[in-house]
């Protein structure tokens, strides 16, 4: 079954109402601090719902049940990747952010010269900068054949769909159309989501039937029995759990694309309540389409014609990450198929917008900002704003072009190369917030010395889980880092004024809320997903 009229009635609707959006809430802006973090304005849910909407990528909604279903080794282990979710925000809450927040930064990056040195900022700003602008690119590569097989539309036709739209609402917006388009997604998504498993259900036979039909091997869903330090499990407990942790403090804590919206809150109350509630709802939306990947699971054994029939991908094989969408053009009515793909459109564009608006804030304020000493009138800061989120744009969809024939593995080794600058960025960091004594030679030799690191475990250690990389980059670096440090002199005390991280900070605001009650809320949150997946694990 294709779209009729009727489908693509529902996606026009959709995009149009994005970029009117858009229009109503550019009014107002001024100033670049308006057009990249909201005038912080923004209240903590929207900010919330907004970070995970953009981690709910295409990628997750599609690849998480294909891998839950069908991957060779997979199945709800991937559900161990959570856990770390809550306790990561606890130290994002309680020692980086009200850092950040106290410095009223709109680069992330402009922190690393406020302690180090410029030459630190702008190493980790480019680099920063190439890589989430080249994988966005590969990202949307491959969301476009999902696109082009699922509209029944030519490559080109599909990228311009995704791109144009994203950036001209993103242009028009600036961060407010960012957040506020995102909510309204990842509440389509999460619509999606429900509807095809119910309809999955019901095709099954029941939910009962569900778990009888579905492999119960794939129902394990933690794995003490291995270490990834060698063995070939990648998804052990350990390494998920451990590396896990790291990632995810980098992730939220060090990349722009998360961060920019963290610092567009109020307040560092409202930072603190927008990261806690993200620690809270994260983990119910994942379930919800691991959960698809068991029903599809249980269906493809109902009728395994489904996955002979499903389109092969470039080795032959049946391409696994089209089994959604090719379920809701099976079994879904008309109407409703178009809000489904609505919400495949949706998660694509949740990814890019951000990634946008974060790559156009780094530009002006790392690159054009540290050239011209003299500024801009806000009119024209304005100007150039929008034309960097345009200009970043082209890029990604440019590269998207230019990376066919090298899919198939580099969307791997993407999601590696997130693994091999995690662990080194977050050292930086943490150096920074919690030294005296690292200077930028050492910051910058240390980042160098962990990603050298995780590029030799790469390729001589592979039995070694990329996801121990977090981990292992993480303390080459602080290590290298800190000794390098001793070399040269110590940092001047002005550098470290309003830089550290302190437990009682006497320019801090009295917080409104006793925090350490939420941090206890995140612990035994992320101590009772733990053994609900122990409970699942054990009853199947």
């Amino acid at each position: 079954m294709s779209l009729n009229l009727l489908d693509w009635f529902i996606i026009i609707i959709y995009l149009t109402a994005m970029v009117g959006l858009s229009f109503f809430l550019a009014r107002g802006q001024k100033t670049a601090r308006d057009y990249y973090l909201g005038g912080n304005k923004t209240a903590p849910l929207p900010i919330a719902l907004s970070t995970m909407a953009t981690q709910c990528s295409t990628n997750s909604l599609l690849g998480a049940p294909a891998f839950v279903a069908f991957a060779a080794g997979g199945g709800i282990l991937w559900l161990q990747y959570e856990l770390a979710v809550p306790f990561a925000m606890i130290a994002l809450m309680a020692v980086i952010f009200p850092v950040f927040r106290r410095l009223k930064l709109i680069s992330l990056y402009a922190y690393l010269q406020k302690r180090f040195d410029r030459k630190t900022r702008m190493a980790i700003s480019i680099l920063f900068q190439f890589l989430r602008a080249f994988s966005t690119g590969v990202t949307v590569y491959g969301i476009s054949l999902v696109l082009m097989v699922c509209l029944d539309l030519p490559f080109w036709a599909a990228v311009l769909l995704l791109g144009g739209i994203t950036i001209l609402y993103d242009v028009l917006g600036g961060m407010r159309a960012v957040i506020w388009s995102d909510v309204i997604q990842v509440v389509v998504l999460f619509g999606a989501i429900l509807a095809a498993v119910a309809v999955a259900v019901h095709l099954v036979g029941g939910l009962d039937e569900v778990f009888v039909r579905f492999d119960s091997r794939r129902l394990q869903a933690v794995d003490f029995g291995h270490h990834g330090l060698g063995d070939g499990k990648t998804f052990a407990f350990w390494p998920m759990l451990l590396g896990g942790f790291f990632l995810y403090l980098s992730y939220y804590g060090c990349d722009q694309t998360q961060a920019q919206r963290e610092l567009s809150t109020r307040s560092v109350d409202d930072t603190r309540q927008a990261l806690f509630l993200d620690g809270m709802l994260r983990f119910p939306l994942v379930v919800s389409y691991c959960f698809l990947g068991v029903c599809l699971g249980a269906y493809a054994m109902v009728h395994p014609e489904f996955v002979s029939g499903l389109p092969p991908n470039e080795t032959g094989t049946a391409n696994y990450n089209l089994a959604v969408p090719i379920f809701v053009l099976k079994h879904f009515p008309h109407g409703l198929i178009g809000l489904v793909m609505v919400g495949l459109v949706a998660a694509a564009m949740s990814s890019l917008d951000s990634t946008l608006n974060a790559l156009s804030a780094l530009t002006m304020q790392d690159l054009v900002g540290g050239f011209v000493k003299r500024g801009f009138s806000h009119r024209a800061e304005m100007m150039l704003s929008k034309m960097f989120t345009g200009f970043w744009g082209v890029v990604c969809l440019t590269f998207s072009f230019y990376v066919g024939n090298v899919s198939p593995t580099i969307i791997e080794s993407v999601n590696k190369i997130g693994s091999l600058i995690n662990g080194p960025l977050l050292a930086v960091f943490l150096m920074g917030l919690l030294t005296r004594r690292v200077n930028g030679q050492g910051a910058l030799c240390g980042l160098i010395a962990g990603f050298s690191g995780n590029l030799w475990l790469w390729r001589y250690a592979p039995d070694i889980s990329w996801l121990w990389w977090n981990v292992i980059g993480f303390l080459v670096a602080y290590a290298a880092g800190y000794v390098i440090s001793l070399i040269f002199p110590a940092p001047e005390a002005t550098r470290l004024s309003g830089t550290l991280y302190r437990r009682d900070d006497p320019q801090r605001s009295a917080p409104r809320r006793n925090w350490r009650f939420y941090y206890l809320i995140l612990a035994l949150y992320g101590s009772g997903i733990l053994g609900l997946l122990v409970i699942v694990t054990l009853d199947f």
